[in-house]
């Protein structure tokens, strides 16, 4: 962390990029409660690293940077150029012809009139198709590919700017989904299934115990409970109380963390 606040200092920005990514994978191989001071460094920093200022800095670091040297190709010698045929040459060359030649007339014999041909028939005219009235399927576009997946530092880096968002989503009483969280969060990329399934693992795993799962704020459609909600719940401890169907028992963990983060700041 040290190294990579000189390098801020510095404007070193290879370098800090470098650094940056280091700590995130660091703090993700340790647990959450002994690294919840760095992340939040880290979090601080980032917006140094992404301030108007250090991106005018990246770009003119690299319109100064030495362009790089290109290998020379070895010259072609006359040797090895491909050598023409004589014989294709000469064939494409127009053929003269004398015109000293005497050509002998034809004389025409009697017995030379061949009997008149019969009429060669002309085969009907076919039919066109008429067309078919059948209507025309269109073929479907190709499905969006899945997004790959994240490393486990980024998965934490963007877990640490995911839980203020829920916090704050608690505090008003209210739910959220993925498109919205997108739209509140522009630098988030594209997720994969799977990494929205341990993001939401690791901002419920850095909260404190007994505290109602956030998880629970992120729905699909008009505030229904996500389809992936049990699962991740499920990891964390969470189980449904006997007799109880699943959406009673997210409708009233939702109601638990509206309740807990009423008067939280």
């Amino acid at each position: 962390m040290t190294e990579l606040k000189r390098a801020i200092d510095r404007y070193a920005v290879a370098v800090a990029a470098d650094l940056y990514a280091l700590a995130w994978q660091q703090a993700a191989g340790a647990p959450p409660s002994e690294t919840r001071e760095q992340r939040a460094q880290l979090k601080d920093l980032k917006e140094i690293l992404g301030s108007r200022r250090w991106q005018e800095e990246e770009r003119r670091q690299a319109a100064a940077a030495p362009p790089k040297s290109v290998p020379s190709q070895p010259k072609r010698t006359v040797a090895d150029a491909p050598r023409v045929r004589p014989d294709v040459t000469r064939a494409s060359e127009p053929v003269v012809r004398s015109s000293r030649r005497k050509i002998a007339p034809v004389t025409a014999s009697p017995r030379s009139s061949a009997p008149p041909r019969p009429p060669v028939p002309v085969p009907a005219p076919t039919p066109i198709p008429a067309p078919d009235p059948s209507p025309v399927v269109k073929a479907r576009p190709p499905r969006r590919e899945e997004p790959a997946l994240l490393e486990t530092g980024q998965l934490w880096e963007i877990a640490t700017e995911l839980r203020p968002l829920l916090e704050q989503t608690a505090r008003a009483g209210s739910t959220i989904t993925w498109p919205q969280i997108h739209k509140r969060l522009p630098s988030l990329p594209r997720l994969h299934a799977d990494d929205q399934c341990v993001l939401l693992w690791l901002v419920d795993e850095d909260g404190r115990k007994a505290e109602p799962l956030l998880s629970a704020l992120v729905t699909v459609g008009d505030r229904q409970m996500h389809p992936r909600f049990p699962a991740v719940a499920e990891q964390l401890g969470w189980t449904t109380p006997g007799g109880v169907r699943p959406h009673s028992a997210w409708s009233y963990e939702v109601l638990k963390v509206h309740q807990h983060w009423r008067h939280r700041h």
